[in-house]
């Protein structure tokens, strides 16, 4: 029965150097996998600050592009309103040469005569001014 036992622990110490034999490589190959996993992380993190330093210029310049774009645009705005208001300046001068007119065909309308005879001294005039020109 001594010898059972003997076997028995013999068993017993084979089975645990197969054991520890196998932890061993187990860890071996688990340090190797760490190892290109912390190599792998160390590549990615180069890569995100590049994007990252990339992806902060091109929001610097997009940022230059707006502001610049809300300078023209204003400086736009600006124009518009100038073209509005020489617009309304037409439409203005538009409306009192129409009561100008308005007027002078009233005053024609009123006294024919003195119209006819204006009419006659205006032609007069101009051909003198004709010929003094040429």
């Amino acid at each position: 029965m001594e010898i059972l036992a003997y076997i028995a622990a013999v068993i017993a110490a084979i089975a645990f150097v197969v054991l520890v034999v196998y932890m061993v490589i187990t860890l071996k190959a688990a340090r190797e996998t760490l190892h290109n996993v912390s190599e792998t992380l160390s590549s990615l993190e180069q890569q995100v600050q590049g994007v990252t330093e990339e992806t902060t210029q091109l929001l610097t310049k997009t940022n230059q592009l707006a502001d610049d774009m809300n300078q023209k645009s204003s400086k736009l705005n600006s124009l518009f309103d100038g073209f509005k208001g020489v617009g309304n300046t037409i439409t203005e001068f538009n409306h009192s040469l129409r009561e100008l007119t308005n007027s002078v065909s009233r005053a024609a309308n009123k006294n024919p005569e003195k119209t006819s005879q204006a009419i006659k001294w205006g032609t007069t005039l101009m051909e003198l001014w004709k010929k003094k020109n040429k």
